[in-house]
């Protein structure tokens, strides 16, 4: 690693044609410039750039490179895992422009929209982007981590449906690569996270979808075990666009969660059905009858109101998430599943521990060489504890060790990256990909960030 940036800042001339603030610690609004969803990670740069567009990104990547300075991206921070100490952070939460041609039916999103731009743009058409269970999330580093959907099984990955990227390398220069522009860039962008350059925009394909049948079906959690066994022998036999997954949920007792949920142990299957709703309320009653029903929030919803699904925190909070790529669930991996998280586990630390159904369009081949290396898996296996208080932290680490640990030998030994959590060493850095797709990002990485700026968060080190 070349890096000639020491903890002083260096000579911010070069920052002064950058149009939106560009501000260090003890700044007025500083802290607010840098504070991400996932309060986890605080950052602490030495200089942060509120960029307003793509020039403001490009002259703050050219400075970068000029001094030598790594450089971190935030758009909403739900993905941030890894504070960022000293350095640059390019925040890039005031580009939110989402631009939709409804006759291609393409979607141009800039750096820092969230979906529920995206949403608020193509719904009036009644046109869907593949976005993932919280609408507050940023689309562009969704979709650089390839992008779980909440409708995956029926449509694929979100980066299956990006067409082209607008990417600004770190010395500064401003690509446009697609499948025949600069085909190594844009495969190490789908799947390959924030490791080659910085995305400006990108433009990706919508689907025809104005509605869905969604929601949850709740159980008291001491029925954990029947839920898990049925929801798996229900996977089985189901058609591609049964989206679903199965959770058990330790929720708090704070005012954010509607009662009767409020405080409970629950557990939960969710679906998201895309075809004829009478058809998938038929192809739900094997779910329904489970076990004793709690709550049933299963109905037919706009698509813009897919967050009623997954019903995630609305609120920035401190998490610590984690997953394992599943290759199959047989009876002793239930059995492993709930020695670690069932109802008999006292004073179990995480809030949820969630089984999502992979396979259908998520197992087909990609159309172009992507970084995408969860399409043999089943199932994905995500763990989140939410870090209350320091003794917490321990807690939900030790928690979430075990599990991965326990399930492992049911899983394909990888990770996929969004939802991978704190980034540790090489090793494990390397399991969000196999070993042939690794070396490859690692040799992209060689070539378009040689030193190493773009080393914050999950990324791979240049051969």
């Amino acid at each position: 690693m070349t890096a000639t940036h020491h903890h002083n800042t260096p000579d911010l001339f070069a920052l002064s044609e950058i149009h939106g603030p560009v501000l260090r610690p003890g700044d007025d609004g500083y802290a607010e410039e840098v504070t991400g969803f996932n309060l986890a990670a605080l950052h602490t740069p030495d200089v942060v750039v509120g960029a307003t567009g793509v020039d403001d990104i490009v002259t703050a990547l050219r400075w970068a490179s000029a001094t030598g300075t790594p450089v971190a991206v935030q758009a909403t921070g739900h993905g941030a895992n890894f504070p960022i100490d000293h350095g640059l952070l390019i925040n890039t939460a005031r580009m939110t422009d989402v631009h939709v041609d409804p006759q291609e039916r393409l979607a141009t999103v800039a750096a820092g929209a969230k979906w529920r731009h995206v949403s608020d743009a193509t719904a009036p058409h009644g046109l869907a982007a593949l976005c993932g269970t919280a609408s507050d999330s940023g689309a562009v580093g969704y979709t650089l981590g390839g992008g779980l959907p909440v409708l995956g099984r029926a449509y694929g990955y979100a980066t299956d449906l990006v067409r082209s990227f607008q990417v600004a390398t770190p010395d500064g220069t401003l690509h446009e690569c697609d499948p025949e522009d600069e085909p190594e860039l844009f495969g190490a962008l789908r799947g390959g996270k924030g490791n080659v350059g910085v995305v400006t925009s990108m433009t990706c394909e919508l689907i025809p979808l104005a509605t869905l049948l969604g929601g949850g079906v709740y159980y008291p959690g001491e029925h954990a075990e029947p839920v898990l066994r049925t929801w798996i022998d229900w996977t089985r036999t189901l058609p591609d666009e049964m989206c679903s997954a199965f959770a058990l949920l330790r929720l708090p007792p704070i005012p954010e969660i509607p009662e009767p949920l409020r405080g409970g142990f629950w557990a939960r299957v969710v679906i998201a059905w895309p075809g004829d709703p009478a058809e998938g309320e038929r192809l739900l009653a094997p779910i329904r009858a489970a076990a004793p029903v709690a709550v049933d929030t299963v109905e037919e919803m706009p698509y813009a109101a897919l967050d009623r699904i997954h019903i995630e925190p609305q609120d920035p909070l401190p998490a610590r998430e984690s997953c394992t790529l599943m290759r199959d669930l047989p009876p002793d991996a239930v059995r492993t599943f709930l020695s670690q998280a069932g109802p008999e586990v006292p004073d179990y630390p995480l809030l949820i521990v969630e089984f999502r159904h992979m396979g259908g369009a998520l197992a087909r081949p990609a159309r172009e060489e992507d970084a995408i290396c969860a399409r043999d898996a089943n199932y994905l296996l995500e763990a989140v504890g939410v870090l209350a208080a320091p003794p917490m932290a321990a807690a939900i680490e030790e928690a979430t060790t075990a599990l991965h640990a326990a399930m492992a030998p049911y899983g394909t030994g990888l990770t996929m990256i969004n939802i991978h959590g704190t980034p540790g060493d090489d090793s494990d850095r390397a399991r969000a990909w196999t070993p042939e797709v690794y070396d490859r990002l690692r040799k992209d990485k060689a070539a378009y960030d040689p030193t190493n700026l773009l080393r914050f968060g999950h990324t791979v080190t240049p051969v």
